[in-house]
């Protein structure tokens, strides 16, 4: 298997650029670490516009909508422009729409917080749970509560900072009792960093319903899974020999890039080490490598 090409000089970054027209940038690890923006980070997207190339951000994190994620990048004074965001939730919304075709007569079950209701709205498309099913503390209730509801026509999971056993049984049920109802998740990472540690992400989240059911999803959104590129190259008519894909890890940005026959470029601000992708039995490798992405900033000078 071939080595990355590490991109380290002004003559490196313009040939890199010279090949892509789109970017698909990962968000956290890349524009910033939490909430402290990549140094340079700024300057080095203002350059990419200024050379006419398309920017997507593209991230798996369900818990922030579109408008949500500007919100955060106007707080962080990231220039952000609409329809430059492509979260896990909308691809969920999107993918419902346009690539399900989603009956009118039907609504889905969320598990979920509100970034993914924002985007069902958002798409017309009804929904049950979320947060009104947030406050259950197993008072005056009982199993025969939960009953089928046949206009349930598919379930949705994702990261849900409140989760708790009714959405689980809602969400079994309908799932167990039906089984032309679609299984979706808005991405299926086990973990996901904040505050210099890992905590269960949204693959976790949908783990109990997997076991209960015995059941894989029908579909699973989020990198480095297809149907979210299907859903990008079908809004935007991408050419996929023209579009690269900017991340920190290895098996979602990177493979999501590389199952989507896209140019893939790694960045070591986050998660991944340089040792990790140049090591004798690394199995993802991307084309280029870079320190970061803030320093084809130096372009600018």
């Amino acid at each position: 298997m071939s080595k990355p090409v590490k991109l380290s000089n002004a003559s490196d970054y313009e040939a890199f650029l010279d090949k892509y027209d789109t970017f698909l940038i990962d968000c956290d690890g890349v524009i910033w670490l939490e909430n402290i923006v990549i140094p340079n980070l700024r300057e080095a997207l203002s350059l990419l516009r200024k050379k006419g190339k398309n920017l997507l951000f593209v991230s798996n994190n369900s818990a922030k909508s579109r408008k949500g994620y500007k919100k955060k990048f106007e707080k962080l004074n990231i220039e952000i422009y609409d329809g430059e965001i492509f979260g896990s939730a909308y691809a969920s919304a999107y993918y419902l729409k346009n690539i399900v075709k989603f009956p009118s007569d039907k609504k889905v079950y969320v598990v979920g917080d509100v970034g993914i209701t924002e985007e069902l709205e958002s798409e017309g498309i009804r929904f049950a749970g979320a947060a009104e099913d947030v406050k259950f503390d197993g008072t005056d209730w009982t199993f025969a509560n939960i009953k089928q509801d046949p206009e349930v026509g598919a379930v949705l999971c994702g990261f849900d900072i409140n989760i708790n056993y009714l959405k689980y049984a809602k969400a079994y049920t309908y799932l167990h009792s039906n089984p032309g109802c679609l299984f979706l998740l808005t991405n299926d990472d086990s973990t996901f960093p904040a505050s210099g540690s890992t905590f269960p992400g949204g693959g976790a989240i949908a783990a109990p319903l997997i076991t209960a059911l015995d059941r894989n999803p029908d579909a699973v959104l989020g990198k480095p899974n297809k149907p979210m590129l299907d859903c990008i190259v079908q809004k935007l008519s991408l050419n996929p020999e023209r579009t690269c894909m900017i991340g920190d890890r290895l098996s979602t940005d990177i493979l999501f890039g590389i199952n989507g026959n896209l140019g893939t470029l790694l960045v070591l601000t986050g998660v991944t080490e340089e040792k990790d992708i140049l090591a004798e039995n690394a199995r993802i490798i991307p084309d280029y490598y870079i320190s970061s992405l803030g320093d084809i900033a130096t372009l600018n000078t």
